[in-house]
């Protein structure tokens, strides 16, 4: 078996538990066992998930190549997907919040699934990508993304909520939403704010310049601004509710961008 097959496994095991906990969910919520059994399972699927991550940079030191998988577009979004969940179950784990995880499984997924679509080959680094600091850069980022898809799920159903009382009386209570929206934000703005740093380390030692304007390094510097504007607001202007759900929603969309748009752009960046 090899981490590609690992990994369909995996994508399949999220779809099914992602349908158990929404039978749980709806049929007795947080106090159902069923719901407790979903939990682990997922706990579970993600440590698979883990292991095949570990398991493809395995595989690389035997093909002689030897490096982390997260230098092309299927392994980082397979590693994107796993630090998605990784999030859904921090914040499931600190908030009691078991709809993140039914909300979000669904969105790890998809991702998962479009893997199949993509060349799961490995290859040798192009020598731009041979630095350590490829690592540093690459979580750090893809780890504050996922803190932002968290942020992006509790803001939506916020959203949801100011639709109709029918609606909301079927969500979790704005406070809490609301709180998740902004704590999201926090760790994934810091998260970011360490990846352009060691990105711009990464630049200088691999093209001689810590910034270029390539158009992923500018929309990375757009995403930060947006996330940046909403703590402003938070903390300096005092919003809260619909105006930073919004915002969390508008910065999510950049970073939707900054990961999948630019790569049809010519830049520095372009082996994505």
């Amino acid at each position: 078996m090899t981490s590609t097959d690992l990994n369909t496994f995996v994508t399949f095991a999220y779809l099914a538990s992602a349908v158990i906990y929404l039978i749980a969910f709806v049929a007795a919520r947080s106090k159902s066992q069923l719901m407790q059994w979903a939990f682990r399972l997922v706990v579970a699927i993600c440590a698979v998930h883990g292991a095949s991550i570990l398991y493809r940079w395995y595989e690389s030191y035997e093909l002689g190549v030897g490096h982390a998988p997260l230098s092309n577009l299927y392994e980082s979004l397979v590693f994107f997907a796993w630090t998605i969940v990784v999030a859904l179950l921090v914040v499931r784990t600190a908030f009691h919040a078991d709809f993140v995880i039914v909300a979000g499984l669904p969105i790890a997924f998809i991702i998962m699934a479009s893997t199949f679509l993509i060349d799961s080959s490995i290859r040798p680094l192009i020598p731009a990508l041979q630095s350590n600091w490829l690592v540093a850069h690459v979580v750090t980022c893809f780890l504050g993304y996922a803190g932002f898809t968290a942020s992006f799920i509790a803001a939506v159903m916020f959203l949801l909520a100011l639709t109709s009382p029918h609606v909301a009386q079927h969500l979790p209570p704005s406070k809490l939403l609301d709180e998740i929206v902004y704590r999201s934000v926090v760790i994934g703005f810091s998260l970011l704010s360490v990846g352009i740093i060691t990105g711009a380390a990464w630049a200088d030692h691999a093209w001689g310049s810590y910034w270029s304007w390539d158009p992923k390094e500018t929309w990375s510097l757009i995403t930060w601004m947006v996330y940046a504007a909403f703590l402003h607001a938070r903390l300096a202007r005092g919003w809260s509710g619909h105006r930073t759900a919004v915002l969390s929603v508008v910065g999510f969309l950049c970073v939707l961008f900054t990961y999948f748009g630019v790569n049809y752009l010519p830049g520095l960046h372009s082996y994505f």
